[in-house]
């Protein structure tokens, strides 16, 4: 899944939800980064928080543990480029 799909895919669990089983029913999905594929239940497992209120909590946890290089050049959009 891109990277631009996960905020969707969250969307589908019911919130609030603890990480650690929000972790584990997304273990094996797929987030294809610039740098290659993560999993998503490893990124999730890996979060601060011990639960999650809402998929924007659950973006965001994964957004902060993902380098800076992961989603790709520092301002730019997916689309740019020759």
């Amino acid at each position: 899944m891109e990277l631009a799909e996960l905020q969707e895919y969250l969307e589908q669990f019911d919130y609030p939800v603890a990480s650690d089983e929000l972790a584990t029913a997304c273990e094996g999905v797929a987030i294809q980064l610039a740098e290659g594929e993560r999993d998503l239940g490893g990124l999730l497992a890996h979060a601060s928080a011990d639960r999650f209120e809402s998929a924007d909590d659950a973006y965001t946890a994964v957004q902060n543990d993902l380098p800076r290089e992961a989603v790709g050049e520092p301002y730019q959009s997916e689309g740019e480029g020759d």
